[in-house]
């Protein structure tokens, strides 16, 4: 789960030296990508519990056919969102947003945006893969890839060996070939493997069946719509940033970058709950499937703890690695982008520990295969408490981009209540039934 928002900071650090501008014009692009990301990434969770289910019972059928409608399902909804963003990009340039930032995105989001495809597709072996609890593969193939990314950036952005400069364009080829290898490395490593070799064995798109399209059309559409939800607050949270000036949606981008890196980890240990929980669903043993549960969220309640030490403590310093301090030309924007991402650092220390258990429990309850219930509990808390508040108190006039952060914070902490409840909910109801029978 890092490697995917690592490919992400290697864009931030590497282009914030170029300048302020180009930093928010990355920020701006991937905000558009990131809003097509969630849906696809959220439809692909869908995967994960099903499979993991058929691994429990060993049945071999019903894992393969989940694979082979998974992936069919992903690349044609890779597709689709490519389509939309290309139809999307006229918003740009009427979002209220800096020029300068407009004109710079707009060639980046054209090639970043094909990388879409790939990460999709890759993302339908990746949770087939956790759902085998092979979750090294994907991990190894991320690896390789931020490995391609960094290379291809270095000498793309800043016209290495012969290479041209080409600045954010580059950085967004980079992206486009390190997800394509990803994809690549990902196939071959299952291919390799005993355990799931046979499942990749003959698979192909012929004979696709209406009941499994539809058992994961109603797994992953409300899984696509939670993501989505979240993930398109953080997005408004760029936009609204980005009507306060480039400075503060380059601060934005600073302090979210770190902030998402950090909550892969709890993402991470979202995906072992609903790995392990839909395992223990499998064998009908909910006590169990409870203990694990909780046994996962206390770690990364933990790790969450650890994550926002390090925010307050090293609040100025982590800034310093997006922006050029030694451009003296652009002295008085980094010094402003830095003063305000130690802000906002200081709220995203907080928001850790909401953040963390609500994509926890989220993953055990998609383990659960419940997933409209928390689709409503996400709309509720993200845009009917989350967005207001960051709206309201995000006007200049008001607390600016701190605003914005405390109406994610108290989203974010609704979520991570309701969530939580929802899940002792079910639970106890589960366990209570199998005391019965």
């Amino acid at each position: 789960m890092l490697g995917h928002t690592l490919v992400s900071f290697v864009d931030n650090v590497m282009v914030g030296q170029m300048g302020t501008a180009e930093l928010a014009a990355v920020s701006l692009g991937n905000s558009f990508l990131f809003i097509a990301m969630s849906l696809g990434i959220g439809f692909s969770t869908a995967i994960t519990p099903l499979v993991a289910e058929s691994d429990s019972e060993g049945n071999f059928a019903s894992g393969q056919s989940v694979l082979k409608h998974g992936v069919f399902l992903c690349t044609l909804l890779s597709v689709v969102l490519f389509g939309l963003i290309l139809l999307g990009k006229p918003l740009m340039s009427l979002m209220q947003q800096p020029e300068e930032v407009v004109a710079l995105a707009l060639p980046y989001l054209d090639l970043v945006a094909i990388s879409l495809i790939p990460l999709i597709i890759f993302q339908a072996f990746k949770q087939f893969s956790d759902g085998m609890s092979k979750t090294v593969f994907p991990m190894y193939a991320t690896i390789i890839a931020n490995i391609i990314n960094v290379l291809l950036n270095y000498v793309l952005i800043f016209g290495k060996f012969g290479f041209p400069q080409m600045g954010i364009v580059g950085a967004a080829i980079g992206t486009l070939i390190s997800r394509g290898a990803m994809l690549v490395i990902l196939i071959v490593l299952l291919k390799r493997n005993k355990k799931t070799a046979p499942f990749l064995a003959g698979l192909n798109f012929r004979n696709i069946q209406k009941r499994m399209s539809k058992k994961l059309l109603n797994l992953g559409f409300p899984s696509a719509l939670q993501m989505f939800f979240e993930v398109a607050l953080f997005t408004a949270a760029i936009w609204l940033s980005g009507v306060l000036g480039k400075n503060m949606q380059a601060a934005n981008q600073i302090a979210l970058n770190l902030a998402s890196m950090t909550f892969m980890f709890a993402m991470g240990l979202g995906v072992t709950a609903m790995i392990r929980v839909g395992n223990q669903k499998g064998l009908r043993n909910f006590t169990e499937l409870r203990r694990v549960a909780q046994s996962i969220f206390l770690l990364g309640l933990l790790f969450a703890i650890g994550f926002a030490v390090i925010f307050m403590l090293f609040r100025f310093s982590l800034p310093n690695l997006y922006v050029n301090v030694n451009d003296l030309s652009q002295i008085q924007d980094t010094r402003e982008v830095v003063a305000s991402a130690a802000s906002l650092l200081l709220l995203a220390a907080i928001f850790q520990i909401s953040d963390s258990v609500q994509v926890m429990v989220l993953g055990a309850l998609r383990g659960m295969q419940d997933v409209k219930i928390p689709s409503l509990i996400t709309f509720i808390s993200y845009w009917v408490i989350g967005f207001p508040v960051c709206y309201f108190l995000g006007k200049p006039n008001m607390f600016g981009g701190v605003g914005i952060w405390i109406g994610l914070l108290f989203g974010l902490t609704t979520a991570s209540v309701l969530m939580y409840l929802r899940f002792q909910y079910l639970t106890k109801k589960w366990i209570n039934n199998e005391r019965i029978d």
